[in-house]
């Protein structure tokens, strides 16, 4: 924690602070909300750190092995689910949610578009964590000004934190069929942030209503059947895990239901009833860079690494690196309809250095020829 590195230094913090009545915390967890929205945040909430019934959860699912290869998210144990383990002195957390649509990116057209290039929405902008943090630093120092000094510290997906279990302790939505954390006015599309405090501060109820009730909707969405079971996902079958955590090859079986989708995967979260609801954001650095909201394919395939690196600077897409940007491309093209400039734009990087992205540009030219064959059969 900030300015709480160690229990000694948080009862530093603690003592020389006033110590609140509850009417005065009661009143300071409003400010506190206050002060999320007035600096971007749509809500922000308050759990305790007791996170027993998800741990269970979590332990479950990582016996499946649904994580992959995802080793960090077992790699920490229990502090995932245990605050006070992460960052001693921790009482309390306060989660906020900033909403990231953008306005007019036409997604369904998008994805529809078997030339386009579908990239998750969260991406089109620039990289929500150093935003977010940002934020829950301005957060904090505002209720360091009233109260003196405290022990916390922020986290956007940075930590081995339990995000959406926190968030939906904290009132801001309910889980999904699809794991996704709802909010009956955004849907999922929203990012969340946390900050871990040693203020005792009132907590809110949480949300405890689930109003999927029977919709199914994310689950016949899922191109690859990743929603094994109500709740539980395999990330193993997620596209967003095989285009974005996954390292190595794709398997073959699944490359044909990835279709154009080149980073990560919004189906479960497009096709959801209370996407409509989702209000378009108001945040100019998550507004689409560069038009990659509507992005043909054979234009992002054909960028050099310069380019890659130069137009994805301070975006999440950058995390996955040129080679595996060509692979998911790649993939995508073999998906395509047959087209002469696709199979010419394929032969070009067949020679690749890359082992990885040559594996992935063949196979993408033996679906080309495939089609190609199909094509001349037909007349």
């Amino acid at each position: 924690m900030k300015n709480t590195p160690t229990p000694a230094n948080l009862e530093t913090a603690a003592q020389s602070r006033t110590v609140l009545a509850p009417d005065q915390l009661d009143q300071l967890a409003a400010d506190i909300k206050r002060w999320g929205q007035e600096l971007g945040f749509q809500q922000v909430g308050i759990s305790d750190i007791d996170l027993h019934a998800h741990e269970q959860h979590l332990d479950d699912w990582l016996a499946q092995g649904y994580h992959g290869d995802m080793g960090f998210m077992a790699k920490h144990g229990t502090r995932r689910t245990r605050p006070a383990e992460l960052e001693p002195g921790t009482q309390r957390v306060i989660c906020a949610r900033m909403d990231y649509l953008p306005a007019d990116t036409q997604s369904i057209e998008q994805l529809n578009g078997a030339a386009n290039a579908y990239i998750s929405r969260y991406a089109l902008g620039r990289d929500y964590h150093k935003l977010m943090r940002k934020r829950l630093a301005q957060l904090a120092q505002k209720i360091e000004q009233a109260v003196g000094p405290i022990g916390y510290r922020a986290f956007v997906d940075s930590a081995p934190v339990m995000e959406r279990a926190l968030a939906q302790k904290a009132g801001l939505g309910w889980f999904g069929k699809n794991a996704m954390l709802l909010n009956p006015s955004a849907g999922s599309l929203f990012f969340l942030g946390e900050l871990y405090t040693d203020l005792p501060l009132p907590v809110d109820p949480a949300f405890e209503n689930e109003h999927c009730g029977s919709c199914n909707a994310c689950q016949t969405a899922c191109p690859t059947g990743a929603i094994v079971a109500n709740k539980v996902v395999d990330s193993r079958l997620c596209i967003s895990y095989l285009t974005i955590e996954l390292h190595e090859a794709i398997p073959e079986h699944l490359r044909r239901a990835i279709g154009n989708r080149i980073y990560g995967c919004d189906d479960c979260q497009l096709f959801c009833p209370f996407t409509r609801f989702a209000k378009p954001t108001q945040e100019a650095d998550f507004h689409p860079r560069h038009q990659l909201e509507r992005a043909e394919l054979l234009t992002l395939f054909a960028w050099s690494e310069t380019e890659f690196l130069d137009k994805t600077a301070g975006s999440a897409i950058r995390r996955i690196g040129y080679q595996r940007w060509l692979r998911n491309i790649a993939v995508a093209l073999g998906n395509a309809p047959w087209s002469q400039a696709t199979e010419a734009a394929l032969w070009a990087r067949r020679s690749y250095p890359s082992a990885l992205v040559r594996e992935h540009v063949a196979w993408a030219l033996s679906e080309q020829h495939s089609k190609r064959r199909d094509v001349i059969a037909s007349g």
